[in-house]
């Protein structure tokens, strides 16, 4: 090519080909799956990978993804419906508030969207707890900033972070790495990430841009529930913290058990985040459901409702797959990882900085984690000791910043804060920007002990 070294080539194309990614999402407005599968076609196609090789590789890639993701996707999903339509979201969050007072209500705001998030996508919990924000701004006088943005980090904080999200799931799988470890300092990074970038900057930025509810929502949405109706907060937490909690019991068994071992076995099997939500959504199914009084044909309505919003989802993942096993194929990814180990940087920098570009770009924390993982993959090899665990959260950290008009999410907070496009930036944009910062903070300071 011109007298242009093949890698340099390989490195040429694999650029063209994210630009064009990225053009098709957001000049074109092509749906991202759509623009994947292209994205992955031209780059198998310029690569020089022999063509039966293409069709294989993309397959390959995508069923790989969503063989391990698809299903827990659809399992933590359902989990979450059952959670939301029994009230046992609402209850994780006035018992919260009744603990926090008045004072403290931001505080509050935070944990329980940090609670009620882990088996919700970011979305769900948003359109879920969002109510709350309005009755809470309404019975205490607290500006709705001061409230909503703790809300938002909670909820954002574990969305990139903390495993069974798709995001960082998506990248343990990439990866190779450790399900309850990656959990565990997900956890560890995600908390006080949340409280710098929610209670206490949502308190400072709560001054200069107080927020006006919109009236019709918060006539809408502002409707009290009874409380004796809804699970008990011990229940709910039990239900809802059983996932992470048999997860996190297999990584124990893993590390203090020797191979071959009956209960580490067992725990093997149970701790499997597939078999692990599959326990809670059967339990959330006699705890939220037939304890509460709710009949199996109401309960077979909210579970199919719940899995269509997850369609393009899916769909997303399973071609970013794709696109992630072309580049490791085609061996773009391999130069990249050369690049990067003779250029010295850390691996958890570049995932971090790998998935912010994109991220940017796309507006689109799944499409940046999952490209951001597969440019990122070949380097673990070529690096002895790198922490896989670690790579993940970074990756995740990186996928949540600068969130602005190419993101469904910025307008999502825009229309029901009742915000201008240049307060949305200031509060929400601002806020996610300091969860990726922070966060990468974090990781690259726990990476001094792991």
């Amino acid at each position: 090519m011109f007298g242009m070294s093949h890698d340099a080539y390989l490195l040429l194309d694999a650029v063209v080909t994210v630009i064009g990614l990225i053009v098709l999402i957001t000049k074109f407005k092509i749906h991202p799956f759509i623009a994947l599968t292209i994205a992955a076609a031209f780059l198998g196609l310029t690569s020089g990978m022999p063509i039966g090789t293409i069709i294989k590789a993309f397959q390959d890639g995508f069923g790989g993804v969503l063989g391990f993701v698809g299903i827990i996707l659809a399992l933590g999903t359902m989990l979450g419906k059952m959670m939301a339509e029994s009230g046992g979201a609402d209850q994780i969050a006035q018992t919260l508030i009744r603990a926090f007072g008045k004072d403290k209500v931001q505080w509050a705001m935070m944990f329980a969207a940090f609670l009620v998030g882990i088996p919700l996508f970011f979305e769900i919990g948003f359109v879920l707890l969002i109510p709350l924000v309005f009755i809470v701004a309404r019975r205490t006088g607290v500006s709705i900033i001061k409230i909503g943005i703790p809300l938002l980090a909670g909820l954002s904080a574990v969305h990139g972070l903390v495993p069974p999200h798709p995001g960082p799931l998506l990248a343990i799988g990439v990866f190779g790495a450790d399900i309850g470890k990656t959990i565990l300092y997900g956890l560890i990074v995600a908390l006080p990430t949340a409280i710098i970038a929610g209670p206490i900057f949502g308190t400072f930025i709560a001054k200069h841009i107080p927020g006006h509810p919109n009236q019709e929502l918060v006539d809408q949405l502002a409707r009290e529930s009874d409380s004796q109706d809804l699970p008990s907060f011990g229940i709910t937490l039990v239900t809802v913290l059983l996932p992470v909690f048999l997860m996190l019991l297999k990584t124990f068994a893993d590390v203090a058990l020797p191979d071959g071992h009956f209960f580490r076995t067992w725990m093997d099997m149970i701790g499997h985040p597939i078999s692990a939500l599959l326990l809670a959504l059967l339990l959330s199914l006699y705890t939220f459901g037939y304890k509460q009084g709710i009949g199996s044909q109401q309960m077979l309505k909210w579970l199919d409702a719940s899995l269509a919003p997850t369609a393009a989802i899916i769909l997303i993942i399973g071609a970013g797959g794709g696109f992630k096993q072309m580049l490791v194929t085609s061996g773009v990814g391999d130069v990249i990882g050369h690049m990067a180990v003779s250029a010295q940087i850390s691996p958890i920098l570049l995932a971090w900085l790998v998935a912010a570009v994109i991220r940017i770009a796309t507006g689109s924390a799944t499409v940046a984690t999952i490209t951001g993982a597969g440019i990122v993959v070949p380097v673990v090899g070529m690096i002895p000791g790198v922490n896989r665990e670690l790579l993940v959260l970074a990756t995740g950290a990186g996928s949540l910043i600068l969130s602005h008009v190419n993101d469904a999410g910025f307008w999502l907070v825009k229309q029901y804060f009742n915000m201008t496009v240049a307060e949305t930036f200031k509060t929400w944009t601002a806020m996610e920007t300091i969860l990726s910062v922070v966060g990468l903070g974090f990781i690259l300071l726990l990476s001094l002990f792991v």
